[in-house]
């Protein structure tokens, strides 16, 4: 075994072995569906547990391990801006279908001077899209939506909402959906964004 996929260690209290987060990224990458395993590499990267550099690092010095290439791949896709499982599914599945790579938490100025962030966006074609998890169902919670929602739309974005039924059940329908978005602002497939 290479040193940079060592063994775990043994916390002398603890009688579970620890894993370093390297090895931790490293075998959920390879063993998982690829899909949540760029979720929680993502969490791994959003908690700076890890970092891009050791990442590939860790991929290219594995390369020839089986699982190499996958873990590459995983590590390629993942992205710590991601602040739930779900928006990194939504992000992963968006791109694996064909679409371009979104930005996380992408920053955007509004005029007023508020700042918001949202979950993906495609800032060159001004398309964004929101991860309505459950918690947006709260009365406070979707008044602010709905606000920053009409202030995004106000500044000349496209926002699209996905719920978990949607992304879980309705998957076909919401990439069609963003890929019309994209196209509508100019994006054009094979073109590079």
């Amino acid at each position: 075994m290479r040193a940079n996929a060592s063994r775990p260690s043994r916390d002398r209290g603890n009688p579970i072995p620890c894993s370093d987060p390297g090895r931790a990224a490293w075998e959920t990458a390879v063993w998982l569906d690829p899909i949540r395993a760029v979720a929680i590499v993502d969490s791994l990267l959003g908690q700076r547990l890890t970092d891009h550099d050791a990442l590939a690092v860790l991929g290219a010095s594995n390369a020839d391990r089986p699982g190499g290439r996958r873990a590459q791949w995983v590590f390629g896709l993942a992205d710590g801006g991601a602040e739930s499982p779900p928006e990194s599914h939504l992000r992963v599945r968006l791109v694996l279908g064909g679409l371009p790579r979104p930005v996380t938490q992408h920053p955007i100025r509004l005029p007023n001077g508020t700042v918001v962030h949202p979950d993906l966006a495609w800032p060159e074609f001004r398309v964004a899209v929101e991860y309505d998890g459950q918690w947006h169902s709260d009365p406070e919670q979707l008044h602010r939506d709905r606000r920053r929602l009409n202030m995004l739309v106000s500044a000349g974005w496209l926002v699209l909402h996905v719920t978990s039924r949607r992304l879980y059940g309705e998957f076909p329908a919401v990439l069609h959906e963003v890929r019309n978005a994209l196209v509508s602002r100019g994006w054009r497939r094979g073109v590079p964004a």
